[in-house]
């Protein structure tokens, strides 16, 4: 448990308004992987199912190498090494369309290129447009950049809306019951879940990478919503709603079973100060479930955007628990708390810009340091700072230090709370 003295919500506001002098506060530090010495304190059932982890993770990713490396087995050396970068936008994956439009021939050549870029242990890369060619035998499963070595790099992967948004893609397919490959659609779809399965901890969380990757890719990562992404997803599996009607019994019952593993994590994880429950960080320890630092500019903090999520999160729960509840209503009271009312955060390629407006708001900073709960910035040299302007310029636009966001899950707790929580509102 963390305990710390919470400054008061206006003092907080005045550093963010720039009225106290901006300083360095800390460095980043480097979370670390997971690892049979991280288990020595666990008890002993318990760590028999994390080591069994551990040996599952690194039994895929052999797989997965010794897959590609027989593909090109025979092949003139670097002709598929290096696979390009994808000059196309977005993932290629839309979800909104009309439901006749996942008949088409232009959505099943999409689910041809999604089942061929799914990794032999289930998942997929991200940062790849799926409308564009399909993977070529030897093919890499992750487009690098252009010009650099190829890398083993997220290769499996919730992040980015990775693995989720193919699930979600092929169902829609699925759905529509269109296009001879109906049965590979099934078989991959089942596969991406078993990936998910196979993924989530013992405790409920999931890493970024998949197989494990080390660093802070083994957190349990809630930043850009990767968990809540996963989590959704699970939901509708488990209750075959909508799309997913084709799901087997068996599969919607383990995925229901791993829908309130992750719950019960979220709701573990929630960050106490002095007692009291707050939001979370973007990163948990596997282990502990301690707050840890990311990328060398996402310090250890309390973050609101992905809160904000999680507690979308925890509201679709039809039939809460108190400690539902008690989530929910503490998660909101802290995002009421740390508002920030009357700033404009303007954000463009000169720098961001944090300047008074009247009636401006609310408006939520990025991260919150957990002792203080003033705002923070990261930059790339691993410095933690109280002023964005202090960043450097790359940093300073490359990140949305400020978010609008939480003010919608304020607005749909309103309605959760009238029916759910003691308080009513």
């Amino acid at each position: 448990m963390i305990k710390r003295q919470m400054l008061a919500a206006a003092v907080a506001l005045t550093l963010v308004s720039g009225a106290v002098r901006a300083e360095v506060i800390g460095r980043m530090e480097t979370p670390q992987a997971l690892s049979e010495q991280r288990l020595d304190g666990v008890a002993a059932p318990e760590r028999a199912l994390w080591l069994a982890y551990l040996a599952r993770s690194r039994s895929l990713m052999a797989a997965d190498k010794a897959a590609l490396a027989a593909e090109r087995e025979g092949t003139e050396a670097g002709t598929v090494a290096g696979a390009a970068a994808q000059p196309a936008p977005g993932n290629g994956m839309p979800l909104k369309n009309a439901a006749d439009w996942y008949g088409s021939a232009d959505a099943l050549r999409i689910a041809d290129n999604i089942v061929s870029y799914q990794t032999p242990a289930g998942g997929w890369g991200k940062n790849v447009n799926r409308d564009a060619p399909p993977r070529q035998k030897g093919e890499a499963y992750v487009h690098g950049d252009a010009g650099k070595p190829e890398g083993w790099s997220f290769v499996g992967t919730i992040d980015n809306d990775a693995t989720s948004t193919e699930l979600r893609f092929l169902a829609r397919v699925i759905a529509s019951g269109r296009g001879a490959r109906q049965a590979q659609y099934r078989a991959a779809f089942v596969r991406g879940m078993e990936y998910l399965f196979n993924a989530q901890y013992p405790n409920g969380g999931f890493p970024q990478v998949y197989p494990l990757a080390g660093g802070y890719h083994d957190a349990i990562t809630y930043n850009d919503n990767a968990i809540a992404n996963v989590a959704d997803l699970l939901d509708d599996v488990a209750l075959r709603r909508g799309d997913y009607g084709f799901v087997s019994t068996e599969l919607a019952a383990r995925a229901a079973q791993s829908r309130d593993k992750a719950e019960q994590v979220i709701i573990a994880s929630q960050i106490r100060i002095d007692g009291v429950p707050t939001g979370w960080c973007q990163q948990h320890d596997p282990v502990t479930l301690a707050p840890v630092g990311a990328r060398n500019f996402e310090p250890i903090a309390l973050v609101s955007e992905e809160s904000a999520r999680l507690l979308k999160v925890l509201m679709r729960d039809p039939a809460p628990t108190p400690a539902v509840v008690a989530a929910v209503d503490a998660g909101a009271a802290w995002l009421k708390r740390v508002a920030i009312y009357g700033q404009h955060w303007e954000r463009s390629r000169a720098g961001g810009v944090l300047t008074p407006k009247a009636g401006a708001g609310p408006l939520w900073a990025r991260f919150y340091d957990i002792a203080t709960m003033r705002p923070v910035f990261g930059d790339r040299d691993r410095t933690i700072h109280t002023d964005v302007n202090e960043l450097s310029p790359e940093r300073r636009t490359g990140y949305a230090w400020y978010v609008s966001n939480p003010a919608a899950t304020l607005d749909k707790y309103q309605q959760w709370a009238r029916k759910f929580s003691p308080t009513g509102h």
